[in-house]
């Protein structure tokens, strides 16, 4: 069976992924331990709350590494929520500026909508070869809880060498719901508190590790 650790470092809803990912059809483990995350055949790595906090508890942990040591080794990543939010250069909240783990180019910043935060069932326009979004039709909802996001994609190239797949979705502006990037997925939106979609966007990323 599929090996998937959920990275603990006092981040994300842990139990709701950990659930959701073993329904999904994987064997799942919660932990922090260095050589169970790198050598799982797939790493999640969730995340609520402030971008700095976050990324403050990946570096305390050693996350930063993990995820940059499997990147290297062509291991599965899937960031999820502020989890996708810190593969970007930086995050700018209320003046408050961190950098991040730099996997991609960009800034999240605050999004420019009426209603904040983003909260709740939201659509999403994915690529037509899109894998994480196989066998979604394009009226399926996604659920949210953001107010920040990157709202901007700049990298032309990816881990392969091929432009990476770039899901959007619309609250006030366009933003960057999902990223396929060889080895590196990640969602801006929860799965684990997406039911039968969420559900299926997870099985579709197991079916990327074997």
């Amino acid at each position: 069976m599929t090996r998937v650790v959920i990275l603990d470092y006092g981040s994300g809803n842990l139990r709701s992924a950990e659930r959701a990912v073993r329904r999904a059809g994987a064997d799942v483990e919660v932990t922090s331990d260095p050589h169970a995350a790198l050598n799982a055949d797939g790493l999640v790595v969730p995340g609520v709350g402030a971008f700095s906090a976050c990324i403050a508890g990946l570096r305390e942990v050693g996350g930063d590494k993990i995820v940059g040591k499997r990147l290297a080794g062509g291991r599965p990543v899937l960031g999820i929520c502020v989890g996708m939010q810190i593969l970007f250069e930086r995050g700018v909240e209320h003046g408050d500026e961190a950098e991040g783990l730099g996997e991609w180019p960009g800034v999240v910043d605050g999004l420019h909508a009426d209603v904040l935060p983003h909260m709740g069932w939201n659509t999403v326009r994915a690529p037509e070869d899109s894998v994480l979004f196989a066998g979604l039709d394009a009226d399926t909802r996604f659920y949210f809880v953001h107010s920040y996001a990157a709202r901007t994609w700049e990298l032309e190239s990816g881990l392969t060498g091929q432009a990476p797949k770039v899901t959007w979705a619309h609250h006030g502006e366009d933003f960057v719901a999902a990223v396929e990037n060889g080895a590196l997925c990640a969602t801006q939106f929860h799965p684990e508190k997406s039911g039968d979609a969420g559900a299926q966007v997870l099985r579709n990323w197991l079916g990327t590790l074997s």
